[in-house]
C-alpha cells in the first residue's frame, strides 16, 4: 500500500470511529447495466416523480423500514401491486425479462442509498 493510500484508509477509519462519516460515505456504484437492462428509467428518475415514484421518494419512503429491502427484491422480480398511485410495477417479462435475486438485491441495495 502506497503512502497516499495509508493516509486515506487511516483519514477515513478515524471518521468512521469518530461518527463524522455516515454509511451513505461508502454509497455503491450506480449498476447501470442493471438499470438499463430494466428499463428502469422508463417510469423512474433519481430524483423527481415521473410515470413512478422517483428513487429518492422510494429511498425516503422504504429505508429505515424493517423487511423493506425483501419487499422490494421481491416486487422488482415478480412484478406488483401499486403503492404510488394507480399504475403497479411491470412483471419482469414487461420490463426487460426475469431478474435474479442477486442481481434484485443489487439494485434495491442502491436505489435505497439515493
Amino acid at each position: 500500500m502506497h503512502a497516499r493510500q495509508k493516509q486515506l484508509a487511516i483519514g477515513t477509519a478515524w471518521l468512521l470511529a469518530a461518527g463524522l462519516a455516515s454509511p451513505a460515505f461508502a454509497q455503491p456504484p450506480e449498476p447501470t447495466d442493471l438499470i438499463d437492462q430494466q428499463h428502469c428509467m422508463f417510469c423512474h428518475t433519481i430524483d423527481a416523480p415521473f410515470l413512478a415514484p422517483s428513487f429518492r421518494q422510494i429511498a425516503d419512503r422504504y429505508r429505515e423500514k424493517p423487511n423493506a429491502s425483501e419487499m422490494l427484491e421481491q416486487k422488482l422480480r415478480l412484478g406488483g401491486k401499486a403503492h404510488w398511485g394507480d399504475m403497479p410495477m411491470p412483471l419482469p417479462a414487461d420490463r426487460g425479462g426475469p431478474l435474479s435475486p442477486e442481481d434484485a438485491h443489487t439494485l434495491i441495495d442502491w436505489v435505497l442509498t439515493q
